[in-house]
């Protein structure tokens, strides 16, 4: 059962930086103290894998589920470690305030790192750390760094295209890789070695204050990964290493016409001949660097929406069923506590709902969804929420509270709030502050609030929008928006709400 407490969802994208994109660095670490100052003891982020341009910059859609993203390496922090002057950091250009540009920042951020790596690969003694990280980490580090250096040198192009040799792993022709691009395998051990190091850093700081973190497990992997390419016999893909079928969901809330992700999709018989070994591996990188993990779209672990691969969008797939229960009883014999929330929003049946009681995960439940004709029995409402639960107002794909109410709740829906409140004339503004505190009061384990809604930001503050590919993922934190004011109210309702 979840300990009753607060939590906070904040991606590290969004935390102030001089260095056009929230990082691993000194504004992660306040931001850790000022959780704990907020009386919040857990703090929610987006998947840390690798995120490219060219990909939306999604955190959901990676080149690595294992890998961690280089954009997160902290500028200042490589300068404490003397790998990095002064000088470098002054160079910085000009970013736009209060959004990332993704390119922009790669373009400056990938020199530094560049410069850094040299730097670091020239130390002997860092050297030889770099060499001790890769060898404890070769399971999927190796994979990795030889995907991203030929995935550069191929122009960017999918892996199925590849020269055949390179495509199908041959031995030698992965050995000729490693002669020819060895400094630039360098450099992305390297990468990984500084993720590690700033990692592990901020989550001894988060465990000093009493701060678990709470990490996201996306359920599928991108075609384009180092994960599909070194694990072709895992996935439904052709002849040709290309899917026949990809992922996605039916029409729902979010669109008519479904999502169609695109991502392959599991051959669930060859995941359990080999006793779902690389989900045991993919769940253990993931508990190495969160204390729990969200299972993202856990409903499609019990059964998932099938789409073939030429279809347009999501319409005319199909439900298959999926091993939910036996792949999470594999788990448990390798992480008995199975430290999991199981993300089951949207088309939940009767049988997601056994699995996910058979195996004792909590839920979630978002007070968004809560006010529908429905009423009252709708299970997001408060009274019908249980302690083994997460309670939100909204989540990373979600309006922030203020933009939904502003936008997207009809008339009738507000209506709703207001007499489930008992307070007929509440404005926009205050029925926003009024939902937190329902979530608050809840009898959910644990409460958790975007960032945004603390701050009652509307709109603007979204942070993405599914089935949206451009504009997502880049709201981020003023210098000082956050601060001791808002710490204090959030504590004082922690205390109210007796989640201290």
């Amino acid at each position: 059962m979840l300990q009753r407490g607060l939590g906070v969802l904040l991606h590290l994208t969004s935390l102030p930086s001089a260095h056009g994109v929230g990082d691993l660095g000194p504004e992660a670490h306040a931001f850790a103290s000022w959780l704990a100052e907020a009386g919040a003891g857990v703090w929610q982020m987006l998947p840390l894998a690798p995120t490219e341009p060219g990909r939306g910059n999604s955190p959901y859609n990676s080149s690595s589920t294992f890998a961690g993203n280089p954009l997160l390496i902290s500028p200042e922090l490589l300068a404490q470690d003397g790998l990095l002057t002064s000088e470098d950091l002054a160079s910085a250009p000009e970013f736009p305030a209060g959004r990332v540009d993704y390119e922009a920042a790669w373009r400056w951020r990938g020199e530094l790192l560049r410069r850094a790596g040299r730097r670091a690969l020239d130390q002997f003694s860092l050297r030889q750390e770099i060499e001790r990280f890769a060898r404890r980490e070769a399971g999927w580090l190796e994979d990795y760094c030889l995907f991203a250096c030929i995935a550069r040198d191929q122009g960017m192009r999918l892996w199925s295209q590849w020269p055949w040799e390179l495509r199908d792993r041959q031995p030698q022709a992965l050995d000729g890789v490693r002669e020819r691009l060895g400094r630039e395998l360098d450099l992305e051990r390297f990468q990984q070695w500084a993720f590690d190091r700033q990692w592990r850093c901020l989550r001894a700081r988060c465990q000093e204050l009493g701060v678990t973190l709470l990490g996201d497990m996306p359920i599928y992997v991108d075609q384009q990964s180092a994960d599909v390419w070194a694990n072709p016999g895992l996935f439904k893909l052709d002849g040709a290493k290309n899917p026949w079928v990809v992922a996605g969901v039916p029409p729902d809330y979010f669109s008519a016409t479904g999502q169609r992700w695109g991502n392959p999709v599991y051959d669930w018989e060859a995941h359990r001949q080999e006793g779902f070994a690389w989900w045991g591996r993919r769940l253990g990188r993931h508990l190495e660097l969160f204390d729990l993990v969200r299972v993202d779209h856990f409903r499609g672990l019990v059964a998932y929406w099938e789409i073939p691969a030429l279809e347009p969008t999501a319409i005319n797939g199909k439900w298959v069923s999926a091993p939910g229960l036996e792949l999470f009883k594999s788990l448990a014999r390798r992480h008995p506590a199975l430290p999991i929330v199981a993300e089951d929003l949207g088309l939940i049946d009767a049988e997601v709902r056994e699995v996910k009681h058979l195996l004792g995960l909590p839920g979630m439940a978002i007070l968004m969804f809560a006010f529908g004709e429905d009423n009252p029995a709708n299970p997001y409402l408060p009274h019908n929420h249980q302690p083994d639960l997460l309670a939100y107002t909204g989540t990373h794909d979600n309006n922030t509270l203020r933009g939904w109410l502003a936008q997207e709740a009809d008339p009738a829906t507000k209506d709703r709030i207001r007499r489930y409140l008992g307070r007929p004339r509440l404005d926009e503004a205050e029925l926003a502050q009024a939902m937190i505190r329902l979530v608050l009061a809840s009898v959910a384990g644990l409460a958790v609030l975007p960032v945004q809604d603390i701050l009652g930001l509307g709109a603007e503050a979204r942070m993405n929008t599914p089935s949206h590919r451009d504009g997502n993922w880049t709201w981020r934190l003023q210098p000082g928006q956050l601060g001791a004011e808002q710490a204090r109210l959030l504590r004082e309702m922690a205390q109210i709400y007796g989640r201290r």
